[in-house]
């Protein structure tokens, strides 16, 4: 327990202000988020009111576990970042690397590396979940790849708008086997949760058991890998359902190869699923103006191209 007396220079403050000011450890969005939960304590009697105003003398007490628990933490991870500003920062997210925290991942986050390059972005998403401010999309956590993140809750607001008005672009670079007997196709379905596995997506029949999902592939070279038929295949999405390319390969009878979960290990094995969100525009939250970015293949996705021979 966390416990400390105001002094005058808090006098007549607001307590979320008074107890980030007296504890350093503590962000003003920490301390709002603790008295949320109703873990902070004024004189012994439980503050649940953020404008709850304080005087000097009075004691503040809460639990430093909420902090452990409920805030992502910054840490020194090094980011490829291909862009940045005030208001956002565009990255390459390496595979492996999970987004945010969560069950199992409480660190090793985009999250933990993006607050470890800029520790006082924290304070600025009051009405956020701590445990991924600036987070507007995610990409699995073997897909590498262009990943936005939004440095002010009013940027990530506005890209979350975008997102929603699907008006980001969004291309990514998948190697699939069997390679698609067709140049380019159009995969319209519905994805909802696996019917017997719940930790897996499926094409499902209609609204009623999930959400619209649409896919645009282009091949854009093909061969063999090893005796194994094999594509690069460029996907447009036009919706952001949860595994949607790798749901939509899977279902169109040509998975990522890597993907363990929707059968693409089963003719050519990798370590991990090889997709990659390789290009995204999007309108830029203060100025409107649509920027363009591309995230370099990571090597273990080029080796699978060049192992990939001519027909």
């Amino acid at each position: 327990m966390i416990s400390v007396t105001v002094t005058d220079e808090w006098n007549g403050k607001r307590i979320d202000a008074a107890a980030a000011g007296l504890t350093p450890d503590f962000s003003r969005a920490m301390i709002q988020r603790i008295i949320e939960a109703g873990g902070m304590q004024c004189n012994g009697k439980v503050c649940s009111e953020k404008r709850t105003l304080v005087k000097t003398g009075d004691v503040l007490e809460f639990e430093s576990s909420a902090n452990q628990e409920n805030f992502a933490k910054p840490e020194d991870i090094d980011l490829d970042i291909l862009y940045e500003d005030d208001s956002l920062m565009v990255i390459a997210k390496p595979a492996g690397m999970v987004v945010h925290p969560g069950a199992g991942n409480h660190s090793g986050t985009v999250v933990n590396a993006v607050l470890g390059h800029e520790s006082s972005m924290l304070e600025g998403f009051e009405n956020t979940d701590p445990t991924r401010p600036g987070i507007v999309h995610r990409l699995d956590k073997d897909t590498s790849g262009c990943l936005v993140i939004a440095k002010t809750e009013q940027a990530m607001f506005k890209l979350c708008r975008a997102f929603a008005a699907r008006v980001v672009s969004k291309t990514y670079l998948a190697i699939v086997a069997p390679a698609p007997r067709v140049q380019c196709a159009e995969i319209k379905t519905y994805i909802g949760r696996h019917p017997v596995n719940r930790k897996k997506m499926a094409v499902v029949r209609d609204e009623r058991q999930g959400k619209f999902a649409h896919s645009v592939f282009t091949v854009e070279r093909s061969g063999k890998i090893g005796t194994v038929s094999a594509a690069l295949v460029k996907v447009r999405i036009m919706t952001g359902r949860t595994h949607q390319i790798r749901v939509h390969m899977s279902h169109y009878g040509c998975p990522v190869i890597g993907d363990s979960v929707y059968g693409g290990n089963s003719r050519i094995a990798a370590e991990r699923q090889m997709l990659h969100a390789w290009r995204i525009s999007f309108p830029h939250p203060d100025t409107g103006v649509v920027m363009t970015f591309e995230a370099p293949l990571p090597a273990d996705f080029e080796h699978y191209l060049q192992e990939m021979k001519p027909l």
